[in-house]
C-alpha cells in the first residue's frame, strides 16, 4: 500500500498536467492526513476545500485502481462526500486525475 507521500506525489504529478479542475478537493483519509487538491496545486494541508472526500487510504487506492466502485463505496459508508451534486459534477475530472494517478 503506498503511503500519504507517495499518493499525494500521483496526485501532485497528474493535477499538474491536467487542468480540468475547477473547483478545490480535500480528500480527508481518515485520521492519516489530507491531499488537497486547488488551481493545479497539491498538498498534505488541512485547508477548506469546495468537496471534501472522506476515504481510508486503502479504499483510495482502490478506487484509482478501479478496483473499488464509487457508488459500492458510497453505498457501503466506505466513502463520504461532503457535496454530493459538486460530486457528481466532478466526477469525469476526478476520475481523470485517477487514472493519471495510477502510477
Amino acid at each position: 500500500m503506498a503511503t500519504l507521500e507517495e499518493l499525494t506525489d500521483r496526485i501532485r504529478r497528474a493535477a499538474a498536467s491536467d487542468a480540468s479542475l475547477d473547483k478545490s478537493i480535500k480528500l480527508d483519509l481518515k485520521g492519516e492526513g489530507v491531499i488537497h487538491i486547488a488551481d493545479g496545486a497539491v498538498s498534505n494541508d488541512d485547508k477548506p476545500a469546495d468537496l471534501v472526500v472522506t476515504v481510508a487510504r486503502r479504499d483510495l487506492e482502490a478506487l484509482g485502481k478501479g478496483e473499488l466502485d464509487p457508488v459500492r463505496a458510497m453505498m457501503t459508508g466506505r466513502m463520504k462526500l461532503s457535496d454530493m451534486g459538486l460530486a457528481m459534477r466532478l466526477q469525469p475530472a476526478i476520475q481523470a486525475l485517477f487514472q493519471k494517478a495510477r502510477g
